[in-house]
């Protein structure tokens, strides 16, 4: 079971918020908070007030135990852009861009990542072996 959350237009650039969420994807969800809190950014406090609603949302509306959660996707995308003026020569404007941004998380049991992981595995190296083949098809037509 897969437990959504998402906050939109944060008032943290993308970029910044990034270097914070790299921190955590993937981690188990009790550990991914409990390292936020030593984090001296702005954005870790708004990430993890993002981890505890979606554990929330995993206990109250799917049962389930949140010591079992881990984040399966997190990402930052831009947002709306604020747009402000400031004074310029010769009496001119000078436009600003204030950046915010939009994250969601994704959070999901263990088995569940586990069992993905060995899906993609096995796509990928039927993957390897037509391309392989290809290859040697190729080497050969040449002679």
């Amino acid at each position: 079971m897969e437990v959504k959350a998402q906050v939109k237009n944060l008032r943290s650039t993308p970029r910044k918020t990034r270097l914070v969420i790299d921190l955590v994807r993937g981690k188990n969800l009790k550990k991914a908070i409990s390292e936020l809190k030593f984090v001296n950014k702005k954005a870790s406090s708004l990430v993890s007030s993002l981890l505890n609603s979606a554990k929330a949302n995993a206990e109250n509306n799917f049962s389930l135990d949140s010591e079992k959660l881990y984040i399966k996707t997190i990402q930052a995308n831009e947002g709306k852009k604020m747009k402000r003026y400031r004074a310029g020569s010769k009496g001119s404007a000078r436009p600003i861009k204030r950046r915010l941004s939009d994250i969601s998380v994704v959070l999901a049991t263990e088995e569940e990542i586990k069992s993905e992981e060995k899906k993609v595995k096995k796509v990928s190296k039927k993957e390897v072996e037509k391309t392989s083949i290809k290859k040697t098809e190729t080497k050969e037509d040449k002679k």
